[in-house]
């Protein structure tokens, strides 16, 4: 088995978004310490530095994607575009590599990379999906073809009685992007249903005792095996892949502050905020009168020029008790003993690394699974609380009673059982051990 690995040839096809690129490189550490040689096949679009990675080989492709695209809120438009820009040069990539090195053992590609699966068809090669989400996102595609404005998720899944799934609240969920999908969320979300579907494993980048009910059920529906190796932040640390310069300076504002104070605000790295949103969170944040960290990207607010004016008055209103940044080194900030909670978009990584660090959340989603993600949150594991109203008077009193009132003290300590569970989690004859010797024994066996 050992010999066999050692001659093993993974490809991993990784799309260089923010949320994404991390978590692919993780996978690829981690393989790579196990025996299989590595090659990653990007987008030319934010290309890793190959340097970082001197035990990978790095081929990047052709996308004709822009920077604004990346920047629009149209995520269903702006991964239609990759798969339908890359996947004639993706093909042409893995015909060469094939014909170098004679063997491919699998090729692991991203979900939103779903142009992968019929091309490896056609070579021959098996397909191996990377869903950088929670195992919950499945079941929803399982089901895509058969939503609409009428159909939710609930309609479409049987025995759904059990408390944790009655509590995700599946009947509020007709259509994963909006109550109103664009034609190409759904074109997106049928492509990636149909991957699925060929697929011959599926990687999860999720804990299995978060998610021990979906994934019952999803098992029910999808007979792909399916291998939970997270978190992969805390299985493979690699190096700094963010998009935007993280500033460090908040780690010593951090230091000054007193043990679990801090609200750390962020949206992630896609999200845009309208004004009228921007100025009730300042406002709410400074009459909070809680000490915060906020995450205000240059891009946040639709290229406004009044930001920075408001940003000022902000800051001099709060003083030292507010601290701005326009990234953050969020993984740094979230283990800080100064940090209480976080108000979070809920994208998944936010939402494994706020767990694993047990900070307790406030959620604002705005799209996609980030809605799912909101629900698992505050209805199952009741570690957070929703912010559905952006109102300046709402958001000072939800701070306060995450921060400050009893209320907030059991959804912390609920945070923190789940933060434990993660730690035994990740012990090393624990559940991720074992997916991952299981991965790896299906890899080079395919």
């Amino acid at each position: 088995m050992e010999e066999q690995q050692k001659s093993s040839h993974v490809v991993l096809v990784m799309v260089t978004f923010q949320g994404h690129i991390n978590a692919a490189l993780q996978l690829a550490t981690i393989l790579h310490s196990k025996g299989f040689s590595i090659t990653i096949v990007h987008l030319e679009l934010n290309s890793p530095n190959p340097s970082n990675y001197p035990e990978f080989t790095f081929v990047s492709i052709p996308d004709n994607l822009t920077e604004s695209q990346l920047s629009d809120k149209d995520i269903p438009g702006l991964v239609r575009s990759v798969n339908k820009n890359c996947a004639a040069p993706l093909q042409q990539c893995l015909e060469k590599i094939l014909h170098s090195h004679h063997h491919i053992s699998a090729v692991i590609y991203d979900s939103f990379m779903f142009c992968a699966q019929p091309i490896v068809d056609d070579l021959g090669l098996p397909g191996v999906t990377l869903y950088t989400h929670s195992a919950l996102g499945l079941l929803f595609y399982h089901v895509f073809p058969q939503l609409n404005e009428k159909v939710c998720v609930a309609d479409c899944i049987s025995g759904l009685e059990s408390p944790e799934l009655q509590a995700l609240q599946l009947q509020g969920f007709h259509a994963l992007s909006s109550q109103n999908p664009t034609e190409a969320g759904m074109e997106v979300g049928a492509a990636f249903a149909n991957a699925l579907k060929s697929s011959s494993a599926i990687i999860v980048n999720s804990m299995e005792f978060l998610e021990l009910e979906v994934l019952s059920k999803i098992k029910q529906y999808l007979p792909t095996p399916i291998f939970i190796v997270g978190p992969l932040h805390k299985l493979a640390p690699t190096m700094c892949n963010s998009l935007c310069t993280e500033d460090n300076k908040c780690i010593s504002w951090l230091n000054k502050q007193a043990p679990k104070s801090v609200i750390y605000v962020s949206f992630g790295s896609i999200v845009n905020i309208d004004k009228q949103e921007l100025i009730d969170i300042a406002w709410g944040l400074s009459n909070s009168k809680q000490p915060f960290l906020w995450v205000v990207r240059p891009s946040m607010d639709r290229g406004s020029e009044w930001t920075e004016s408001l940003l000022n008055g902000l800051e001099e209103s709060v003083g030292e008790r507010g601290f701005i940044v326009k990234w953050a080194p969020q993984k740094e900030v979230l283990a800080h003993a100064a940090v209480g909670g976080f108000w979070s978009h809920c994208g998944w990584n936010s939402t494994i690394e706020s767990i694993c660090e047990g900070v307790p959340m406030l959620c604002r989603p705005f799209f996609g699974d980030q809605i799912l993600n909101a629900s698992y949150i505050c209805n199952v594991w009741k570690i957070g609380l929703e912010l559905k109203n952006l109102e300046r008077g709402n958001i000072e009193r939800t701070i306060k009673r995450l921060m400050v009132d009893m209320e907030g003290n059991y959804i912390r300590k609920r945070a923190m059982d789940l933060k434990e569970k993660a730690a035994f989690y990740l012990m090393e004859d624990g559940s991720t051990s074992c997916s991952f010797d299981g991965l790896a024994k299906h890899i080079s066996s395919v």
